[in-house]
């Protein structure tokens, strides 16, 4: 190193021109006007030159990779009968409601066994009476939280079931 070189210090934000060198301590005035004096190996010499001929070689940042489990697209269970049964005309009202029941049971087992952090469950407007039989499910259950999904409408056809 000598008198005129930019240099700048090594683990730290701190660089400036070389003043004067004696043996091995530097003595450098910063941007500001300040001198430091800082050994020889504590210094680096900052010279864009240096680095003209290297060939900077760019890497493709690795997939992250996330399991089924884990993806942000939450779990949707829609519980309107023609789409559990092949032909919905054969069971009379009290057999759909109680195969909607098992099947809403079934689903939260199945998050709960996956951890699974949300379902939501698409009961439709109707009557109500499939509403409250799923809101009387949610309601028995332990460790979750539920609301309807569209928070600005009275009557909603889904609820939204976070698990913890």
């Amino acid at each position: 190193m000598k008198i005129g070189d930019t240099v700048s210090v090594v683990d730290e934000d701190l660089s400036g021109v070389v003043t004067s060198v004696r043996g091995n301590i530097v003595v450098f005035k910063d941007e500001y006007g300040f001198t430091h004096q800082y050994a020889r190996e504590k210094l680096v010499f900052k010279d864009a030159d240096l680095y003209e001929n290297i060939r900077v070689i760019k890497k493709a940042e690795p997939q992250k990779i996330v399991s089924k489990k884990h993806q942000k697209n939450h779990l949707v269970l829609d519980l309107h009968f023609h789409n559990l049964v092949k032909n919905p005309e054969d069971y009379d009202s009290f057999e759909r409601l109680f195969i909607q029941k098992e099947k809403l049971i079934e689903v939260l087992e199945f998050c709960r066994k996956n951890n699974l952090k949300r379902l939501e469950i698409v009961h439709g407007i109707g009557d109500g009476t499939l509403q409250r039989m799923v809101r009387d499910v949610l309601e028995s259950q332990i460790n979750i939280d539920f609301y309807n999904k569209e928070i600005l409408h009275h009557q909603s056809g889904a609820v939204m079931v976070e698990f913890h």
